[in-house]
């Protein structure tokens, strides 16, 4: 049997309808979802479509990720520190504008991790960050890494949240995080997912890239006006999609850093919008030499 593996789609349709038909292609009938579904990329709504298209006629296993949490805290407390225009929270206002019933009884009512079982098969077990916390990444960089390996009930552990792909065996287990579909790093720009083939007792696996239409994502950043709700984090999201090579977690540490150098301290999501236009001058100058060095 073949299972597609999908994690971190960040609202990405475009990406997430290319990686889909591609599965489909393949005879897959069997799609494993990793969480962060909502995200960087315009109209969430239309990835909500073709999940849920996709689970009216496939077997499909979700688990929730840690935007999905964030947005739920959201729809629970109301857009308290939401604010347009502003690079740290105006995505999430974005989202959270577009909140319907449908949206939050779904992601309600995803597990966290969920343990699956094919007959003659290793166990395969899904998570988001780890099966113990969305924002608890499996990753060899991390001291406890192994330690959380061991104490998870499958034998096969499928997360995501880093976007990155990796491998990593601890004893009998193997962790597989299959990259991102909708804001991959290390990819080319390529959407990432993979495959899981079931054969005579163990799984094997096939790692996919996907090229698909990047500069139509982009365009609909702008025509959801992403880049006025959150001017700086969209051009961020911009450069991620083009070239897999930047993470908005690596320029919000450096945006933050700054503002620690002139004030003293630096409390999310309290930081000044004047933080972020040296960060990004000096972040599109490197982007700039690399494509001069041909690289």
């Amino acid at each position: 049997m073949k299972v597609a593996v999908l994690s971190d789609v960040h609202s990405n349709n475009v990406a997430l309808g290319a990686c889909i038909e591609y599965a489909l292609n393949q005879g897959i009938e069997t799609f494993l979802f990793l969480g962060d579904y909502f995200g960087e990329c315009g109209n969430p709504e239309k990835t909500m479509d073709i999940i849920c298209e996709l689970k009216e006629k496939y077997e499909c296993y979700f688990v929730k990720g840690n935007k999905e949490e964030a947005w739920l805290w959201y729809i629970e407390n109301g857009p308290k520190d939401l604010e347009f225009g502003n690079s740290i929270t105006g995505t999430l206002l974005y989202q959270y504008e577009r909140r319907t019933i449908r949206t939050q009884r779904f992601f309600k009512e995803l597990p966290i991790t969920e343990l699956i079982q094919w007959t003659g098969l290793p166990t395969i077990q899904l998570c988001h960050g780890s099966p113990f916390s969305t924002n608890q990444p499996i990753k060899q960089e991390n001291e406890d890494c192994y330690d959380i390996m061991n104490k998870c009930e499958g034998d096969i552990i499928l997360c995501g949240h880093t976007h990155r792909r990796r491998v990593i065996e601890s004893g009998s287990k193997i962790a597989y995080n299959p990259g991102s579909v909708g804001a991959p790093l290390e990819s080319g720009g390529k959407a990432q997912f993979m495959i899981l083939c079931g054969n005579d007792g163990i799984w094997t696996e096939e790692f996919v890239d996907i090229e698909y239409d990047i500069e139509l994502a982009i365009r609909v950043l702008h025509e959801e006006k992403l880049d006025e709700y959150a001017p700086y984090w969209c051009q961020v999201t911009e450069m991620l999609l083009r070239t897999g090579e930047i993470s908005h977690g690596q320029v919000l540490g450096s945006v933050m850093k700054k503002c620690r150098e002139e004030t003293g301290e630096c409390i999310w999501p309290y930081i000044p919008e004047k933080y972020w236009e040296p960060v990004m001058n000096e972040i599109s100058k490197e982007m700039e030499k690399k494509v001069k060095d041909g690289r």
